[in-house]
């Protein structure tokens, strides 16, 4: 009976990992597409950094952020955004003002939300996908599964083993039973660790290439702006702009890059019964 488990084992083990592979070539071949020289050597701006480093989430708390310093919306502690200036300096800005609603206010996660799915947001993944800057949502969609399926397959060796050698009377060699199922944990263990090692990045938004292009981007090192304006401004003054810095350590690392700890409240978005 417990040679049923043995190929139940196996054949979890063996499935799930040919999916892990295949899922995994088809993410580098569908990333790999779009990259040409010239998408290698171009610098990224401040939204196609936040994109790679934290998907549409990022690039809607960056967009949050830089219009709060400019006072164009109010970033409360208790999880609100209040729109001031209802006039968006770009598509993402202008998005984001409707993101936020009609009324001018609502809680920071149900515009991150709104905001994601945004049309303006779509374009962006789009051209950065294109670009072979960023890794096709199937794609990396198909490659969590794979890694989730390969844990699941794991759990269920250690599962059916168990249960196997428990089956085997006392009297015969359980460590032979116990050594075929060490086997296809061997197996998927080794698959796991290969996993996090070696294709972890496809888990990521950014594909190899974005992720060399954001591997040259640091704070206050400068990027190429959202927009002409800003663009042609820090051109003509020959240095970035002084929150230049700031806005990029939040685009390449999130909202641990804030120091103010009420901005990463308001970020956080856990809202209260006060409304602003």
């Amino acid at each position: 009976m417990w040679v049923l488990f043995l190929v139940i084992a196996w054949g979890a083990a063996i499935l799930t990992c040919g999916r892990l592979c295949l899922a995994v070539a088809a993410a580098a071949e569908a990333s790999a597409g779009g990259a040409g020289a010239g998408d290698r050597a171009r610098r990224l701006n401040l939204y196609e950094t936040a994109f790679l480093a934290g998907g549409p989430h990022r690039v809607t708390d960056l967009t949050l952020v830089r219009m709060g310093r400019e006072r164009r919306v109010l970033l409360a502690p208790t999880g609100w955004a209040t729109v001031v200036d209802p006039v968006g300096r770009d598509e993402l800005e202008r998005s984001l003002i409707t993101a936020i609603g009609p009324d001018g206010q609502s809680p920071v996660p149900a515009v991150r939300a709104a905001h994601a799915a945004a049309e303006a947001v779509r374009a962006l993944a789009d051209r950065l996908v294109e670009a072979g800057l960023a890794v096709p949502g199937p794609a990396r969609t198909n490659v969590s599964a794979a890694v989730r399926q390969v844990r699941d397959a794991c759990g269920l060796v250690v599962l059916t083993g168990a249960a196997a050698v428990l089956m085997v009377p006392p009297e015969t060699h359980r460590g032979q039973a116990a050594a075929w199922f060490a086997l296809p944990l061997l197996l998927t263990s080794v698959c796991l660790l290969i996993a996090r090692i070696e294709i972890h990045p496809y888990t990521r938004w950014a594909s190899v290439a974005g992720q060399e292009l954001l591997g040259r981007v640091a704070p206050g090192r400068p990027v190429a702006a959202a927009d002409p304006a800003p663009a042609a401004a820090a051109s003509a003054s020959g240095s970035v702009p002084d929150d230049a810095g700031f806005l990029i350590a939040l685009a390449v690392r999130g909202r641990k890059a804030l120091a103010d700890p009420e901005l990463r409240a308001a970020l956080c978005g856990r809202p209260r019964d006060r409304r602003y």
